[in-house]
């Protein structure tokens, strides 16, 4: 086996002969990567996917990230899968609206899945995990408004930049006062050190982010941290239908492009639920396929989807019982005629439904609770449980079309 195989990217070293820049280790304890000698720093890259290096650490995974994100790609139009070109929802006007506001610059470096932008955003504290250039931070900083707050976090440098650059310009463009809006350095992992404090945000919003990280258990745990009870995470990223080989998630490419580090959608339920928040809700989900040969020969016959989850943290002392028949009264901007909160539950303005106890203290505990009125659904009322759900079958069994294009 050779010490610096073909990539997917072609080096200057891809097939090293007996006499190649990547000489063969004369001790047979010596690694099969070994440091290139000052003849051949240049000629012999490190290998940037599979190879016979080990898996790479938390830093190698994340300087291949950064550098992919902030050096290599130039435009969304370069992403080499459609993991991160997936319309994942429709845009409600009023957010189509703000995005018309945004920067050019801004929007042209951004690289997320479609748009995570939740209803019922008026006054209220955001974090937006691996914000990027800012788009949605933008959008955000505007429905919040002035007495709201918004936080993205990124570890890029460039894609900080861009976001950092045109502060004062949505400040004017949205006619505040001051900014509302902040960006930090930092890992998704560790948002203490970005100075986030516990039970502090009512909202954490990611784009395709999520799975970029190594231990995604840890960047769980901190979500659940400095949420505020009633508070929900709100987020898309993508999910396999399998638990995938360390052979898979060793391919830096696929795992820079949202692909190769893929949840097995199963592990993301436990995940969440065993951190004590209520079981995750499907808000919408488009499967997709890898279509370059080269890429689909790596990941085999594993199928990954695009999924918004909502994750709701509740105080469990203060959970009522019963179901309950529940009026949405409209008034929410962008949802005037209808509030939808998953893909199967819709509360049309003005029509009694009847619910579960798990949905009702959802709703009563958050944000929502002000936008409905309530009483004890009646006896004979028809709810439907809610339940841990498959994201795979939910599509296969709704008609959801795949995903193609671009997200915007």
């Amino acid at each position: 086996m050779s010490c610096c195989p073909k990539s997917t990217a072609e080096s200057c070293c891809p097939t090293p002969t007996d006499s190649s820049c990547c000489p063969k280790p004369t001790d047979s304890s010596e690694s099969c990567c070994p440091k290139p000698t000052d003849s051949s720093e240049s000629c012999c890259p490190k290998p940037t996917d599979s190879s016979c290096c080990p898996k790479p650490t938390d830093s190698d995974i994340a300087s291949g990230v950064k550098d992919y994100y902030g050096k290599v790609l130039k435009s969304k139009d370069d992403l080499l899968t459609p993991a991160c070109k997936t319309p994942v929802t429709s845009i409600p006007k009023n957010v189509r609206d703000v995005m018309s506001q945004i920067h050019d610059e801004v929007v042209s470096k951004y690289y997320g899945c479609g748009i995570c932008v939740p209803p019922c955003l008026t006054n209220m504290n955001v974090v937006d995990l691996g914000s990027g250039s800012g788009r949605d931070c933008y959008v955000l900083s505007k429905l919040v408004g002035q007495q709201g707050s918004v936080i993205g976090v990124d570890i890029t440098d460039e894609q900080l930049s861009v976001a950092n650059k045109y502060v004062d310009y949505h400040t004017k463009k949205f006619g505040f006062d001051k900014p509302n809006v902040r960006f930090l350095k930092g890992f998704i992992e560790d948002l203490q050190k970005v100075g986030i404090e516990d039970n502090s945000i009512d909202i954490i919003i990611s784009n395709c982010v999520v799975n970029l990280c190594e231990d995604k258990r840890k960047v769980m745990n901190e979500i659940y941290r400095i949420l505020k009870y009633g508070g929900e995470m709100y987020f898309s990223d993508v999910y396999c239908d399998r638990q995938l080989p360390e052979s898979v998630q060793k391919h830096q490419l696929l795992w820079n492009e949202c692909v190769s580090g893929a949840l097995f959608w199963e592990d993301l339920n436990k995940f969440a639920i065993d951190l004590g928040f209520e079981v995750p809700r499907i808000y919408s989900a488009h499967t997709f396929e890898i279509s370059k040969p080269e890429l689909k020969e790596v990941v085999g016959d594993a199928r990954f989807i695009s999924v918004i989850y909502r994750l709701f943290k509740l105080d469990k002392s203060k959970r009522e019982s019963g179901n309950k028949q529940v009026t949405y009264k409209g008034g929410m901007e962008g949802c005037e005629d209808n509030l939808k909160l998953d893909y199967k539950l819709n509360f049309p303005t003005g029509t009694p439904v009847s619910i579960d106890d798990v949905t009702w203290n959802i709703i009563h505990q958050s944000r929502l609770n002000d936008f409905f009125d309530s009483k004890k659904a009646p006896c004979c009322a028809a709810v439907d449980k809610v339940e841990v759900e498959n994201p795979f079958v939910v599509v296969e069994r709704e008609g959801f079309t795949k995903a193609a294009g671009s997200c915007c």
